[in-house]
């Protein structure tokens, strides 16, 4: 089901970045984010998304890192229907500390965060996290581990879907620009058994 990361696209690509040996560096843009409206009251969609059309159920997973420094730098991975509809996950500095977060978009966008063990702020965390992504139909799965260690779920969520949506990885930072972040081992394949949810 993966086509070659080198026939995938950018949506807002990034001017400095690279694609060797199954790899993807990026340098994000100045104030680069995925949000809409809530809390904050205003809409951005400019962050950098790395994407492949995907029909159908399908577990898509990454290895991500990326050299944090700053509040709300992100790297992770993407599910997008259009710009209301859409998921991302993946790695955040938030609340003084280096965070697995989870945001659902159906118009308005949440988050929920869960905290990595040994994180600190602002001390160029590069610690590698792998993430998995599974659709079921309208319904969206969220997992991450550490090293070889067991998938954990962090999100199960509702989410209006058209059949083929825009699968890949994403990095932003909303207050500054320079987040280096790093994409190992992405692939898309069927979807995992309903059993591995827990």
């Amino acid at each position: 089901m993966t086509a070659p990361l080198e026939q995938m696209s950018w949506r807002h690509e990034p001017r400095t970045w690279s694609l060797e040996g199954g790899v993807l560096r990026a340098v994000t843009e100045l104030k680069t984010d995925f949000w809409r409206e809530t809390f904050y009251g205003w809409t951005t969609d400019n962050g950098h998304f790395f994407h492949q059309p995907v029909s159908g159920d399908f577990t898509a997973e990454a290895i991500v890192s990326a050299k944090h420094t700053t509040r709300f730098d992100q790297a992770g991975m993407m599910v997008r229907a259009d710009a209301r509809n859409w998921l991302k996950c993946g790695l955040e500095v938030t609340s003084g500390a280096v965070q697995v977060s989870t945001v659902l978009t159906r118009d308005y966008s949440d988050v929920s965060m869960a905290p990595i063990t040994g994180s600190t702020a602002f001390a160029g965390f590069t610690g590698a996290l792998g993430m998995r992504v599974t659709r079921f139909g309208a319904a969206l799965t969220v997992h991450c581990r550490t090293g070889g260690g067991p998938w954990q779920l962090l999100r199960l969520g509702h989410l209006d879907l058209p059949a083929t949506v825009d699968v890949g990885v994403m990095c932003c930072s909303p207050e500054r620009a320079g987040l280096e972040a790093t994409f190992r081992d992405f692939r898309i394949g069927p979807p995992i058994s309903r059993d591995g949810l827990e």
